[in-house]
C-alpha cells in the first residue's frame, strides 16, 4: 500500500464513521441525544393534548443553560378578556411541564410575554398590562434559578403609558454590551422605537419616534420591530406593517439613531414575525407570505437570508394552513446552527418547532 492510498483510506473510514446509517453527523447525534429525541427537524406542542384555557396567543421562548426551554405566552377566555394571563411552561420537545399562570396581577388583560436571557443568564419576563393597547403598562418578573423560581412583579419604566421595552420580540445584547429591545406605540397614530438598557435591564432610555422614509408609510400600522447587529454598531430591524409588506431600518451607532423606515419585498398580512442569526450573519425569518393587509396567517415560514436581509431565497414551510387557519406570531430563536421556533396554533395551543440550518437550505 503506497502513502497516498493509505492517507485516503484513512480519510474515508473517518468520513464513514462520522456518520449513522442514516447519513447523519457526529454533530446531529449529539444534538438529538441533548434532546432525547430521534431526530430533527421535530415539532410539538408545548400545552398538551387539552390545554387549561380556551384560547392562547403570542408566544415566546429561551433556550436555558442546561438545554430545557422556557415557553411563555398569554391565555384565557379571548385575547383582551379580563381573566387573560400569562402563562408558561419549562422542558423540551416531548417533555414539558404541565402549564401554569406565570403572571396576573390584577383582572385586566395580558399580553405579549417577552422572555430574554441575560449574558449572565438571569431570566426576565417582560409583559404588558391593559385594557387596551395604548394604555398598556410594561411588567417585569425575573428567575435566577432557570424558570423555577420567580420575582414579584414590578413595572418596567413606573408610570409609563403604551409600553416600553420590548413589545413582542426578543431584546438582543450588541456587541458593546448594550441591551436593545424592538418596540412600539399605537397611539395617537402608530410609532416605532427602540428602548435600551445599558445597566443590564435597571434602567431603559427610548430613542425618538423613527421617521418615514416617504408619505405612503404616513399614518400606516407601523410595530413589533425584530432586531439583529450584523456588525459591530450596525443594527437593524424588520417591522410589521398594514402595507401587505415587511418594512425595515437601520443603525450605524449601536440603535441611537436609525435611518428613517422603508420597504422590503418581504409580504406580511399585518402578523407577528421575528428573526435570529446564525454563524456567518445567515439570517432566519418567521413569517406569513401574504400580502394582503389582515390576510392569510396561514402557512407560516422560516425564510434565509445571506446577504443580511437584502434577499431571501431560502424558504422552509412549517407549517401549511390556508384560509382561516392561524400559524402565527412566531418567537424564534438560535443557537449554533439549530433554530427553535414557538407559534399561535388556531389560538387552541402553542406549537414547537426546532430544526438545523441544514433543513432550512435543503
Amino acid at each position: 500500500m503506497n502513502k497516498t492510498y493509505f492517507v485516503l483510506s484513512i480519510l474515508l473510514i473517518f468520513t464513514l464513521a462520522s456518520c449513522n446509517s442514516n447519513g447523519k453527523s457526529k454533530n446531529d447525534q449529539s444534538i438529538n441525544q441533548v434532546f432525547e429525541i430521534d431526530s430533527l427537524p421535530i415539532k410539538d406542542f408545548v400545552a398538551g393534548a387539552t390545554p387549561p384555557f380556551k384560547e392562547c396567543h403570542a408566544s415566546t421562548l429561551v433556550k436555558l443553560k442546561d438545554n430545557d426551554f422556557l415557553v411563555a405566552w398569554f391565555a384565557g377566555e379571548k385575547e383582551k378578556n379580563d381573566n387573560v394571563a400569562i402563562w408558561l411552561v419549562k422542558g423540551r420537545p416531548n417533555h414539558w411541564s404541565p402549564a401554569k399562570k406565570i403572571a396576573k396581577i390584577r383582572n385586566d388583560a395580558h399580553w405579549n410575554p417577552v422572555l430574554f436571557q441575560s449574558p449572565e443568564g438571569k431570566i426576565f419576563l417582560f409583559f404588558k398590562v391593559g385594557k387596551e393597547i395604548e394604555h398598556w403598562e410594561t411588567w417585569v418578573k425575573t428567575s435566577d434559578d432557570n424558570g423555577e423560581n420567580w420575582s414579584e412583579a414590578y413595572e418596567l419604566v413606573k408610570g409609563d403609558k403604551g409600553g416600553r421595552g420590548p413589545v413582542r420580540s426578543k431584546p438582543i445584547v450588541l456587541s458593546n454590551g448594550t441591551w436593545l429591545a424592538g418596540a412600539s406605540h399605537e397611539y395617537q397614530g402608530y410609532h416605532v422605537f427602540t428602548d435600551r438598557s445599558e445597566d443590564k435591564g435597571r434602567t431603559w432610555t427610548a430613542t425618538p419616534y423613527l421617521a418615514l422614509a416617504d408619505t405612503s408609510l404616513q399614518n400606516k400600522e407601523l410595530i413589533q420591530p425584530t432586531l439583529w447587529e450584523s456588525k459591530p454598531g450596525y443594527v437593524h430591524m424588520l417591522i410589521r406593517s398594514e402595507l401587505g409588506i415587511i418594512c425595515r431600518s437601520d443603525s450605524k451607532d449601536y440603535g441611537k439613531t436609525w435611518a428613517p423606515i422603508y420597504k422590503t419585498s418581504l409580504p406580511n398580512p399585518n402578523s407577528g414575525i421575528d428573526v435570529t442569526q446564525l454563524a456567518n450573519n445567515v439570517l432566519v425569518l418567521a413569517y406569513n407570505p401574504d400580502n394582503r393587509n389582515d390576510g392569510d396567517r396561514a402557512p407560516l415560514l422560516l425564510g434565509v437570508s445571506f446577504d443580511n436581509g437584502i434577499t431571501w431565497p431560502k424558504n422552509l414551510n412549517i407549517e401549511k394552513g390556508k384560509g382561516d387557519d392561524e400559524f402565527s406570531y412566531p418567537g424564534l430563536i438560535s443557537f449554533g446552527d439549530t433554530v427553535a421556533v414557538c407559534y399561535t396554533w388556531q389560538r387552541k395551543n402553542i406549537a414547537f418547532w426546532m430544526g438545523t440550518k441544514k433543513d432550512l437550505i435543503q
